[in-house]
């Protein structure tokens, strides 16, 4: 199984590891600090570098086992089992995820209704809602999410257990994506005063990280579905 170094510190980046497995598609490694794709957020890329040659990482996966698959650029090398190498995160990319990830939880909070779903990217970010009664304006929710932002609050991750979480299901927020279980524990991340929900992405350690922020668009998707789109200047 894996090291997740990328849940251990999400600023990680840059990391030595050694290749473990060698497939089609790319390689598997005992330490990660890629995060792959889930809970609507993007998997990571970057570099592996070793002795004798480098390859892209042009997307992070869950593989089996609990562990990480790091898809290499079809035209490059393929480093062989037990081979050292230095892995080099895309932060720039990276780090928007972490802004935009921690500012939809700073919606789900803004906003009063059960999300049905989201998806983090480093442009532009969405949440859905069903909604009963009148739709706020994408102006006060700018105004909204940015008055919590302003604060510079700390996000801090909590753990409970398995058990704990399923007696507890108002921690988990987003009806069409389940936290990663099965561990024995799950993540909780906190913003202090604001939120307090189950989630294993990436995030900044304070709100202030993530500047100001504008709610774009809100788009109806049906009866009472409604999607929120937020992006960064």
């Amino acid at each position: 199984m894996v090291e997740e170094l990328f849940r251990q510190d999400a600023y990680l980046r840059e990391t030595d590891a050694t290749v473990t497995a060698v497939e089609d598609r790319g390689v598997r490694l005992d330490r990660s600090i890629f995060y792959p794709t889930g809970g609507g957020q993007p998997g990571d890329t970057g570099l592996l570098r070793w002795a004798d040659g480098e390859a892209r990482v042009v997307d992070t996966l869950k593989a089996e086992g609990n562990d990480v698959l790091h898809v290499l650029a079809p035209d490059g090398p393929r480093p062989a089992v037990g081979t050292e190498v230095h892995a080099v995160l895309d932060w720039e990319r990276r780090y928007k995820h972490m802004r935009m990830h921690t500012a939809l939880h700073v919606m789900s909070a803004v906003v009063k209704g059960n999300v049905t779903g989201g998806q983090v990217n480093a442009d532009k970010s969405r949440l859905d809602f069903n909604l009963e009664g009148e739709v706020p304006t994408k102006e006060w929710v700018t105004e909204e999410i940015n008055k919590l932002l302003a604060v510079d609050r700390p996000v801090v991750p909590q753990w409970v257990t398995d058990e704990e979480l399923n007696s507890r299901p108002e921690l988990v927020k987003t009806m069409s994506v389940r936290p990663p279980m099965g561990a024995g524990r799950v993540r909780l991340l906190a913003i202090e005063g604001v939120d307090l929900q189950a989630c294993g992405g990436t995030h900044v350690a304070r709100t202030g990280e993530i500047g100001r922020v504008e709610c774009t668009k809100i788009e109806n998707k049906g009866k009472m579905n409604r999607r929120f789109i937020i992006a960064l200047p």
